[in-house]
């Protein structure tokens, strides 16, 4: 039986809940070190200049890669998720650390000397306020949930 906590719009034409718009982009958020790469890598003559522009130093862009990979993985299994029990739910709390990473990361990128800007500024908040959502929000915790419906 279906859960009636949510509207029926809610759910897929299987029967699954649909994962909150406000999901894909957090993973967006997560990942956007990597949508970059993407956008580089698509601009082929301009991709050292985005790359220079976003990361001028570039072991801080190859570092900055590894907190994405969850979200690419997220985006990955989300279409196979009723085929992954035991893997789908963990993901929300790998999400939750990755985004943990990502909140804390400005900040010691301004301790170890990087200058405070308005856009360092701006992903603290942004980041800060995924983590809440991801922690919060009811429907994707039940998107989660091994026992789904």
């Amino acid at each position: 039986m279906k859960n009636t906590d949510f509207l029926p719009s809610a759910y897929d034409g299987h029967g699954r809940l649909r994962l909150p718009f406000v999901f894909w982009c957090v993973l967006l958020l997560q990942a956007r070190t990597w949508v970059v790469f993407v956008m580089a890598g698509a601009s082929r003559q301009q991709g050292g200049t985005l790359l220079d522009l976003f990361y001028p130093d570039h072991d801080n862009f190859w570092i900055s890669l590894l907190p994405g990979v969850p979200a690419v993985l997220a985006f990955l299994l989300s279409g196979r998720r009723h085929q992954l029990p035991h893997l789908w739910p963990l993901m929300r709390w790998i999400l939750i650390l990755a985004q943990l990473v990502l909140l804390f990361w400005q900040p010691l990128l301004w301790w170890q000397g990087e200058p405070l800007s308005g856009m360092g500024l701006a992903l603290v908040i942004v980041d800060g306020f995924a983590l809440w959502w991801l922690l919060s929000n009811r429907r994707l915790r039940a998107c989660f949930s091994p026992h789904e419906d």
